[in-house]
């Protein structure tokens, strides 16, 4: 059994656990959850998997993962413990733990001005979560401020990578193998500016009148389509020319604020989900000729 085979002091292990609050979209999820409060923790946990040929996942802030309703693998959910003095200050970079939140840091940038930090504004998640998916927004991406990424391998062994302009592209890391998780992460910025706290606060203010942020959602649902021909090809824009805003599945509906966005307004299912995106990729595909990827995980 999971809880036995994997022995560290530093690392936990609760079997069937309720996941339903370790997902922004809420949806009713059970599963084995593994966490993990050192870096030699997280190298005995992967071992012992890998050597029992277990799979298992990552889990940050679940904001771009949809959780099924029973999970066939563990989760790992990193839980650092890190001096939170760094922020006293501003710094040229940081080394900062993977699971701190990007509202954290957002914080930081507005108190300090750090340029460039502007681009993570309200996005929902944790660092390593945020750097595995290069979230970005309208003012950028993740990536562009990523110094270097310290990994723990599905073996035990820690990799560091050293980022360059092949390490990532749009929504995508070019460096994480399949069964490592990031662990730390170097951060730098480009100066500071009395600007960018002013750039965050209208950022912020936008997000909150065009986006669903208090409601319970899982980010934007597609990606949006970059086109050789067309250009870039927004998903929630087609959506809301098909007049689908609002549309309903049980308690899952497509949100009124923002058609990339699915609010659970009570009950929802990781089947509804599902439902929702295969008609909005049939419809978006037979009105105006695009394949939409998805940007949530499932």
């Amino acid at each position: 059994m999971l809880i036995n085979i994997i022995n560290h002091p530093d690392v936990t292990v609760e079997i069937d656990k309720d996941l339903k609050k370790f997902s922004t979209m809420r949806l009713d999820a059970r599963g084995d959850l593994i966490t993990v409060k050192s870096v030699e923790g997280l190298k005995t946990a992967l071992k012992t998997l890998t050597e029992n040929k277990i799979q298992y996942r990552a889990l940050g802030w679940g904001a771009n993962m949809l959780l099924p309703v029973v999970a066939e693998r563990p989760y790992i959910q990193l839980d650092f413990e890190f001096d939170r003095s760094i922020f006293d200050v501003a710094r040229t970079e940081y080394i900062l733990p993977a699971s701190i939140s990007l509202a954290t840091l957002t914080s930081h940038a507005n108190k300090f001005g750090l340029k460039g930090w502007e681009v993570f504004t309200g996005i929902p998640a944790s660092l390593g979560g945020a750097i595995f998916m290069n979230a970005g927004t309208n003012l950028g991406e993740i990536g562009s401020v990523v110094k270097e990424v310290k990994l723990i391998t599905k073996n035990g062994e820690e990799k560091i990578v050293i980022i360059d302009k092949g390490s990532f592209s749009y929504r995508h890391n070019h460096f994480v193998d399949n069964g490592d998780v990031i662990y730390e992460v170097k951060l730098v910025h480009f100066g500071q500016d009395e600007a960018i706290s002013k750039k965050i606060r209208e950022y912020l203010e936008m997000r909150t009148r065009t986006q669903p942020l208090k409601e319970w959602t899982c980010g934007c649902i597609f990606k949006n389509h970059e086109d050789t021909v067309r250009g870039l090809s927004r998903a929630g824009l087609f959506i809301d020319i098909l007049g689908l805003k609002g549309l309903t599945i049980n308690n899952l509906q497509i949100s009124p604020k923002h058609a990339n966005f699915m609010e659970n307004r009570g009950e929802s299912t990781y089947e509804d989900v599902l439902q929702m995106i295969t008609v909005l990729q049939k419809e978006m595909k037979l009105q105006f000729g695009v394949s939409f990827e998805t940007e949530v995980e499932y």
